[in-house]
């Protein structure tokens, strides 16, 4: 509410629209003389069905009266209401002009329809005076061609021999797009709750299959060394076993020699006793009783990447 010498303007809210429209009840409608009373008039005088059209309200007030406009919840038929906007107040030669544009709609068929809202002046705590502006109508505008007055009874001749005409698919893109949606979430939520369980099979299947790997490589080697006695053979592997036992471990066992690999595997008398074995035929002369030794060897370090297997594995 604003104080005079500005007048005061209120919107009500449902509750306090109806509570002076209660108040009212005993003051009968009252109209003020020609050109002093609230005036409403429609933005067209024709209109068709479904659209929008704008019913402006105002009135001419002494500055000090209290003013309440309609709000959302009057009677707007035969129109629907769609929303409003307030004008600002204007005050010139000691009279007020307020006024409201409502944002209407009919879909109703009737050719002529009218409004005629009421504007409430508030005269003290149980006195309120109802005014009614001139009523304003606008004409229906019908688009449907109207039917001979010899056939208004009847319903209109069907059109025969109409021909098909095909549509061509189109590409439903909110349906699949929703359904990509759908899914991602339903994958995000199906990998956060088993997401480490997966991995962690995913994990235990990857090292058993390295792990079958390895064997078949590491006899084949041995195979090798038993027809050939080799030490290039044997070279390779060692090497073999240092990357493997590399992948157990995840980190780097193949660029470390002996010592510190005994060092590293808590100075193991195994490894200790097979790599020293294998760096005799490497880094020197391959002699005949050095075979079974080797072969010795092959078996301590096969025997000791199955136990790293089986730790790791649990």
């Amino acid at each position: 509410m604003i104080q005079p010498p500005v007048p005061r303007r209120f919107c009500l809210s449902s509750l306090t629209f109806c509570l002076a429209l209660a108040l009212a009840g005993g003051v009968g409608p009252a109209r003020a003389a020609v050109g002093t009373g609230p005036t409403g008039r429609f933005s067209r005088a024709v209109v068709a069905v479904g659209q929008p059209l704008t019913y402006e309200l105002s009135y001419l007030h002494d500055p000090a009266e209290e003013v309440i406009f309609p709000d959302s919840l009057a009677a707007f038929g035969p129109f629907e209401y769609a929303g409003r906007r307030w004008l600002p107040t204007r005050t010139t030669g000691g009279r007020s002009l307020d006024r409201v544009v409502y944002r209407l709609r009919t879909f109703s068929l009737a050719p002529v329809q009218a409004l005629q809202l009421p504007v409430l002046v508030l005269r003290g705590p149980h006195d309120t005076l109802r005014l009614l502006p001139p009523r304003a109508q606008v004409r229906l505008q019908r688009v449907a061609p109207t039917l001979a007055a010899t056939t208004a009874a009847s319903p209109p001749a069907l059109r025969e021999h109409y021909r098909w005409l095909p549509l061509p698919a189109a590409f439903n893109y909110p349906f699949w797009l929703a359904g990509l949606v759908g899914l991602a979430a339903l994958g995000g939520g199906a990998w956060a709750l088993y997401g480490r369980r997966w991995r962690q099979r995913y994990s235990r299947y990857k090292r058993r299959k390295n792990h079958v790997y390895f064997l078949a490589q590491f006899a084949r080697n041995a195979e090798r060394f038993t027809l050939s006695r080799s030490a290039t053979v044997v070279e390779r592997t060692v090497a073999l076993w240092k990357n493997y036992l590399s992948s157990l471990a995840q980190t780097n066992l193949s660029s470390l020699t002996t010592k510190e690999l005994t060092e590293y595997f808590n100075n193991d008398e195994d490894v200790r006793r097979a790599l020293r074995a294998t760096d005799r035929v490497v880094y020197g002369n391959l002699l005949s009783e050095d075979a079974q030794e080797v072969d010795a060897a092959f078996q301590r370090l096969r025997a000791f990447a199955e136990q790293q297997y089986e730790q790791a594995r649990s």
